[in-house]
């Protein structure tokens, strides 16, 4: 069995990940990252989640420091959209700015590694077990973060997590997304009408997706449409049955959209289908419960916290677990709810944190705080956190906030 050995490990290399990493290697701690592809980015590359949610509250910039570097990265490879095309931004190129920036800070990469067990012993993580191409191996690390999006980590270690609604545990519904090329955006129809036609067409057999509506980006390139618009409902992104299930259904819906948009819809006559991703996007399963459970009412009247360690703006959005629609309730303009680090803090385990969107929060304001950006900004306070528990000799729930606010903001972190 090949054994590391490090401060800190991170499981989990989208956005969260990255950023914890980034986070805890420049905060002095000896950092290993490992991810289940052969790339980084998570939904932002092999969920081909686009674009970047807000990062901002009316005209100030509430999330920075580590993923304001990505962004700059990016838009020095060409591969950021810039004033004329705000949070658009090219997979591939963030493949390569997220390598950069991971090695550059010192973080030791492991790819095609995927965490599958744990050894813990009076609340503590003695060690990971993951798999890769060489077989088992084990990771010894002092602090350990949950990146995986699915709390992955977090579940095997024992902790208490939740999925889905309080009423019936359904969680909000999966997304394959696509792009289509060759596309004559000079002839299309505006939004409304797209989706009016796709209502008869859905009507007549046509399409079989329960989504009321056809949402659409445009993409950094000329005649390119980005589709998050299939929708799969009442599957669960933890079971392996299931997401087999909605892997396959998925990519009938998009040949439905294909050969629907083709044939039906102005400026796609010679379009045709591009991509999809790499694997279905998924917006919410399991969530942690931490030391302290963030609410919608927390961020819809924008509740402050003494131990704030990030900040968001992002409405409440559920994509309904059971049918077609969406619910969307927003802050009021230029505002923004702040996100404290108690919930980053799981119940009974003593050295683990976690990164981006299983948080400990409630299925409503977790469909606020799953984008990128906020995923991200958490990331960097996990990395941040774990690095100073390692440094201190404690752990995350004795640790002292003040200090690690400190540091957030000499990193660039906006805490208002």
């Amino acid at each position: 069995m090949k054994q590391y050995n490090c401060d800190v490990l991170v499981c989990g290399g989208g956005p969260g990940g990255i950023c914890a990493a980034v986070s805890a290697a420049r905060n002095g701690a000896d950092t290993m990252l490992i991810e289940r592809y052969g790339y980084l980015g998570g939904m932002a590359t092999a969920g081909l989640v686009f674009p970047f949610m807000t990062r901002f509250a009316g005209g100030e910039q509430i999330i920075d420091g580590v993923f304001q570097e990505l962004i700059e990265r990016l838009d020095a490879k060409g591969g950021y959209g810039g004033p004329d095309k705000p949070a658009m931004f090219d997979a591939e190129a963030f493949k390569q700015v997220a390598d950069d920036i991971c090695l550059e800070s010192g973080v030791r990469l492991l790819l095609h590694t995927i965490v599958d067990g744990a050894e813990v012993v009076d609340g503590l993580i003695k060690r990971a077990i993951i798999h890769n191409k060489s077989g088992e191996g084990s990771i010894s690390a002092a602090m350990y973060i949950d990146g995986t999006g699915d709390a992955d980590l977090a579940f095997i270690t024992g902790a208490p997590c939740e999925k889905g609604r309080a009423a019936d545990g359904l969680s909000q519904p999966m997304t394959l997304n696509f792009r289509m090329c060759g596309v004559d955006k000079s002839k299309m129809p505006d939004r409304q009408q797209i989706t009016e036609r796709y209502l008869i067409a859905r009507q007549e057999g046509r399409i079989d997706c329960p989504r009321n509506d056809v949402l659409w980006f445009d993409t950094m390139r000329d005649d390119e449409i980005h589709f998050n618009t299939t929708r799969i409902i009442c599957l669960d992104a933890t079971s392996a049955e299931d997401l087999t299930k909605a892997e396959v259904d998925s990519r009938r819906q998009v040949a439905q959209y294909v050969e629907w948009l083709v044939s039906d819809v102005e400026g796609f006559e010679n379009a045709q289908l591009q991509m999809t991703a790499a694997q279905i996007g998924i917006r919410e399963s399991r969530r942690v419960v931490g030391e302290y459970m963030l609410t919608a009412d927390d961020l819809l009247s924008t509740r402050k916290f003494d131990d704030c360690i990030a900040r968001g703006s992002y409405p409440v959005d559920i994509h309904a677990p059971d049918g077609g629609g969406t619910v969307l309730k927003h802050l009021a303009p230029g505002e923004s709810y702040q996100i404290p680090y108690r919930s980053l803090v799981p119940k009974t385990i003593d050295n683990l944190l976690i990164a981006g969107r299983p948080i400990s929060s409630t299925h409503e304001a977790h469909s606020a705080i799953r984008v990128m950006p906020i995923a991200a900004a958490v990331g960097e306070a996990a990395g941040a956190a774990a690095a100073l528990c390692v440094k201190d000799g404690t752990i995350p729930r004795e640790l002292n906030t003040d200090k690690l606010r400190s540091t957030l903001l000499a990193q660039g972190a906006n805490l208002g």
